[in-house]
């Protein structure tokens, strides 16, 4: 059995022989040395069919013994507009060539250590392991399990006790099933001919599922049970109406530590899940009850201390109007009892996927930091945080050998797609493994982005990048610009390869990125500084990096373009109408226009009644949803705007894009809409994603570089538009 090697796994040298094996295959992809990009010669530009050609490295997940890295590779498929999936795993010291994961010549999927260092897999529903440190050994199929569903919409997993002999889940509690009861056959056949959807609970609508999304509040409750590792059968160990997730182990074996929300049916609250525990003899106890958010809870190696995140819960935040949503912080608190501590009270970002040290003198976890994404550690039980690792960068996909003494993770940059490196705990003896891109690296001439710090107009500290368009020649200047506002708005933009961004570069463009105020990675201030006023001090951000780069770069003040997908459509929308001279074009992608309309037809009416102060019916909370409406100003556009949307988009509905597009078009103010059918917020599919930056970048070209760009704007002058 042979395993075939795509083209774009292949290095310039020869291949290595292939590890051919009963039942299973590791094909070879050696690994050859990049040069530096500094260095790298000058190729061609990105065309749109690279997109193609340029593969997903991701998952890179550390064994045990911290000597193997598993991770996967995915490519798209244009011809059915699928994407192919892969299993690869590479030595951690780098001296072997990446290997291919195949059974009978088909790819596996699901990659996933086993406690004893073997990998493993699924192929057609059958779970299969192998000991990658012995290639000649053939693979062992594993016995079926009964699944283990897990509460509150498969967030949760099972989980195995620490001596091995149990595994731990929150399974369903069964019901019967209700027969609907007629009075009559008429009644009956009249029932059975309806055409429609009835629905009588709140949350009816949920992005990307069907419409009405089902009641969450009426699924059954979930128990945790614990079941022999050997087979047989488990008990339950809680018989309360709750949902569990989160379930975590206590290092000896007698206590499970679980999340879970007591109000979890009551439709009028937030979801506010408390910390619980129960012991193997079914004693449970509540925890925490404060209407905080708890996440990502475990027990301390010694069973001395329980960590978690803790976040304010919505419902706090609304009762007592608060004016920001407060932190996100890593505690700790005895297991059994005590003052809880506050690891990150002095530190200003952001605590993500939290993991105890071995020896449980530190919590190591993720964090954004500006644009950069990095490893960080707490000491325990207090002390000052401190950055692991460093540079100009995101971390992505990280995760630790069992001793904690090594990680694995994928790099993000701009100028190229991401790889699998490997690193000491510490952040040094960093090893890049794996060299997928090299071909495409070798042959496109990615641009470059530079990193640029501003004063807004309260001199308020805003970062950003500016990528070059290719062959930028200064002398061939003045360009055109486009510029991009990141969705969320409490996420943040940075170092990570963009395809579209890189596209429009390609093609002669300066794109500029900015992480305007509400940004996340910046501190509590800077996120929540635009709360009750959504567009004011944000678009001011990124006016004043406009005029930043205009005065520093060959950029075309007549010929900027902005655009944005979500918040960044919002943003859009609003930059349009407050600043009506300043974007020769713009294209909208998902974004509000109508703060009201949205509240009650949008699946997240959480942030209207936080940020906004309230709900249309409330005097002061409706006026502000006016005037942050860009709906309100569109009488000032002249921007000829391409507005995107999905069909079924729950998060953003349809009609929101529907309110500007139809405004504009009643004005005479250029305009064009795209409506992708059956598309959720997200609009996917490759064939929407290719279709969607051609017309793009067609609209950009029409208005930005074509005849359209002085005839349009002299047209609309002479109309006398927005004045």
């Amino acid at each position: 059995m042979m395993a075939v090697i795509p083209e774009v796994h292949m290095a310039r040298s020869a291949a290595l022989p292939l590890a051919a094996l009963a039942g299973f295959i590791l094909s070879v992809a050696p690994l050859s040395s990049q040069p530096s990009r500094a260095s790298a010669p000058q190729g061609r530009p990105l065309a749109i069919e690279d997109y193609y050609r340029i593969q997903t490295v991701g998952s890179p997940l550390l064994s045990p013994d911290g000597r193997w890295v598993a991770y996967t590779v995915s490519s798209r498929i244009e011809q059915d507009n699928s994407t192919h999936g892969e299993s690869w795993l590479v030595a951690a010291d780098g001296r072997s060539a990446p290997r291919r994961v195949q059974h009978d010549g088909t790819d596996v999927s699901n990659p996933r250590w086993l406690d004893d260092g073997w990998l493993q897999y699924s192929v057609d529903r059958q779970q299969w392991k192998i000991d990658p440190g012995s290639p000649s050994l053939p693979p062992v199929a594993l016995p079926p399990q009964a699944p283990a569903p897990a509460a509150g919409g498969g967030r949760g997993a099972s989980v195995t006790s620490p001596d091995g002999k149990w595994i731990a889940a929150a399974r369903d509690a069964a019901r019967p099933k209700a027969e609907p009861v007629h009075a009559s056959d008429f009644e009956k056949r009249h029932q059975e001919r309806f055409k429609g959807a009835i629905f009588d609970w709140k949350d009816f609508q949920r992005d990307g599922q069907p419409f009405p999304a089902p009641n969450q509040r009426a699924l059954p409750a979930a128990h945790i049970t614990v079941t022999p590792a050997s087979g047989g059968d488990g008990r339950a160990l809680t018989d309360a109406d709750l949902r569990p997730t989160g379930l975590a182990w206590s290092p000896d074996g007698s206590r499970l530590l679980f999340l879970a929300d007591p109000d979890w049916r009551d439709e009028l609250k937030y979801e506010s899940p408390d910390l619980w525990v129960v012991t193997t003899t079914g004693t449970v106890t509540r925890l925490t009850n404060d209407d905080y958010v708890y996440s990502d809870a475990a027990f301390s190696p010694d069973g001395k201390y329980i960590s978690y995140v803790r976040d304010p819960g919505t419902d706090l935040i609304v009762r007592e109007k608060r004016n920001h949503g407060g932190p996100s912080d890593l505690y700790i608190r005895p297991a059994d009892g005590g003052a809880a501590i506050n690891l990150t009270a002095n530190w200003d970002l952001e605590p993500n996927a939290t993991r105890w040290s071995p020896d449980g003198r530190f919590i190591y976890f993720t964090a954004g930091t500006g644009g950069e994404v990095h490893l960080f550690r707490a000491p325990v039980p207090g002390g000052a945080v401190t950055q692991v690792t460093k540079g100009p960068r995101r971390l992505t996909g990280l995760s630790y050998d069992k001793a904690l003494t090594r990680i694995a993770y994928t790099v993000g940059v701009h100028d190229a797609p991401p790889d699998v490196h490997v690193a000491d705990i510490d952040g040094s003896n960093e090893r890049r493994l794996t060299n997928i891109h090299e071909p495409i690296v070798s042959a496109i001439a990615f641009s470059k982005a530079e990193r640029l710090q501003w004063p807004s107009k309260d001199s308020t500290r805003v970062e950003g990048w500016l990528m070059f368009p290719y062959g930028y020649d200064a002398s061939k200047g003045p360009y055109p610009m486009i510029v991009t506002s990141h969705g969320g708005p409490h996420s943040a933009t940075g170092y990570a390869f963009n395809f579209k961004n890189q596209y429009f570069a390609a093609n002669g463009y300066f794109v500029f990125d900015t992480n305007f105020r509400s940004s996340t990675g910046y501190g509590e201030a800077f996120k929540w500084a635009t709360w009750g006023a959504w567009g004011d001090k944000d678009g001011e951000d990124v006016i004043s990096g406009i005029d930043y780069v205009l005065k520093r770069y060959p950029i075309d003040p007549k010929r900027v373009g902005h655009t944005g997908h979500s918040y960044g459509g919002f943003m859009t929308n609003w930059l349009i109408t407050q600043y009506p001279d300043r974007f020769a074009a713009a294209i909208t992608g998902a974004g509000i226009t109508n703060w009201i309309s949205d509240y009650g037809t949008a699946d997240i009416y959480r942030t209207k009644e936080t940020e906004f102060f309230g709900t249309p019916w409330d005097a002061a909370a409706r006026e502000r949803m006016i005037r942050q409406s860009p709906l309100t100003y569109a009488g000032r556009v002249r921007t000829p705007t391409l507005f995107i949307h999905g069909e079924a988009d729950q998060r953003v509905p349809y009609e929101e894009g529907e309110q500007m597009y139809f405004a504009l078009k009643r004005r005479g103010v250029p305009a064009k809409m795209i409506q992708y059918a059956g598309q959720p917020h997200g609009i996917g599919g490759h064939w929407n994603n290719v279709h969607r930056m051609l017309n793009e970048l067609a609209w950009w070209q029409k208005y930005l570089k074509g005849s359209q760009l002085q005839t349009t704007n002299s047209k609309l002058q002479r109309q006398g538009v927005g004045n």
